[in-house]
């Protein structure tokens, strides 16, 4: 029986799956079934370091060994090992650090956050911006009340800012906004950056009218826009950032990062997880971190990016939109039709919510010689209109 038979018989039919089956993976490569996959997606951004990098596996098999699970209830040191080091790495001023498990549930502690902390019952956010599939992350997901909320009501009120809308910041953050939540660069929408005067005017609103401004980091963090967390590269200072994904390379974990002032504002019983700040996950934030500072993982990210931009126009790739490797490539023809001729090729890159992009989310690993792999196959395909 192949996989998708063998899925159907007792799991939810809610995924559209492409027609691959990983067996293994090895570095930047997946096995499937005597094929070889250039993998360019990375598990919807999360791996990191690729498949089977040494050190993760040795990092989690020595955890495992040494303690497999003991919960919030205890201190560990790797736990405190795992926030010194996320400390350390991400923009200045978040010093405080709060794990979970996915990006979802960091989203949706740093909204309650927000509205615990200031009284209030509004929230921004941004148009094409997706936050999560939970209560409040899915609330300021744009879209998502159409689509698939499903909630009678949302915890709070939402209310939409125009992408790169100056004046519609003036207009919708105000003294009643709890938090403006935003991602720097718009992962699904297509890896759009947002315009730093507009990201700009959304911090001056937010520090006028006393709003929390929540940078969601879920995607573009952990070295994937060409620097440890997009935040840095607006010069921003956020009250709360909440990152997952690549934190910890594939094993199931998020955080809330947080400034003092924030954290001040908390006590015993005021967050809790859990699974979240497990030993194993921890060990992994850790094991990350360190291999991306040695090895020059986001020297590596911008110097491909680069290679890439300068390679383009190719085929049907008109040009490259994005930061780093959280990088859109826009076409000429509809992006459907470009994954499957590329998947062909043993090639996996990833769609967008928009029709004519294509998202590339490669591990940070990615070498010379596999991005020619790309501009290659992207040579061969037809250009279109």
């Amino acid at each position: 029986m192949d996989a998708l038979a063998m899925e159907r018989r007792h799991l939810a039919q809610v995924y559209g799956q492409l027609d691959l089956v990983p067996e293994r993976g090895d570095g930047v490569y997946l096995h499937c079934r005597g094929r070889r996959v250039l993998d360019l997606y990375g598990g919807h951004a999360v791996a990191a370091l690729g498949y089977g990098h040494p050190e993760l596996l040795a990092a989690l098999n020595r955890q495992a060994a040494e303690l497999l699970f003991q919960s919030n209830a205890v201190p560990l040191p790797v736990r405190a090992r795992a926030a010194d080091a996320l400390a350390e790495f991400a923009p200045p001023g978040l010093a405080r650090v709060f794990f979970v498990n996915t990006g979802a549930e960091a989203n949706e502690n740093a909204l309650r956050l927000a509205c615990r902390l200031t009284g209030r019952q509004r929230v921004a956010a941004i148009e094409h911006g997706f936050h999560g599939r939970s209560a409040a992350a899915g609330a300021v997901t744009w879209g998502a009340r159409d689509r698939w909320y499903a909630f009678p009501r949302t915890p709070f009120d939402v209310d939409f800012i125009p992408r790169d809308d100056v004046a519609a910041v003036e207009q919708l953050v105000t003294g009643d906004t709890a938090a403006v939540i935003l991602e720097l660069v718009q992962g699904i929408a297509g890896a759009v950056e947002l315009q730093p005067a507009f990201v700009q005017a959304v911090a001056r609103a937010c520090e006028r009218h006393g709003a929390l401004l929540i940078v969601d980091e879920v995607q573009t963090g952990m070295g994937r826009c060409g620097a440890p967390f997009a935040t840095d590269l607006y010069g921003l200072q956020p009250d709360i950032l909440s990152t997952a994904k690549s934190l910890a390379a594939g094993f199931p974990c998020g955080a809330v990062l947080m400034t003092e002032a924030v954290a001040s504002g908390l006590g015993k019983g005021d967050l809790g997880t859990t699974f979240g700040g497990g030993p194993l996950a921890c060990a992994l934030v850790e094991t990350v971190i360190r291999v991306i500072r040695r090895d020059g993982l986001i020297d590596n990210v911008n110097r491909l990016h680069a290679r890439l931009a300068a390679a383009l126009p190719l085929g049907p790739a008109a040009s490259l939109q994005g930061r780093g490797f959280l990088a859109g490539l826009r076409l000429t023809r509809p992006a459907a039709d470009v994954q499957r001729e590329l998947l062909a090729r043993d090639i996996l890159v990833g769609s967008s919510s928009d029709p004519m992009v294509l998202r590339l989310l490669p591990p940070l690993i990615l070498a010379d010689a596999q991005l020619d792999e790309l501009l290659e196959a992207l040579a061969d395909l037809p250009a279109g209109v």
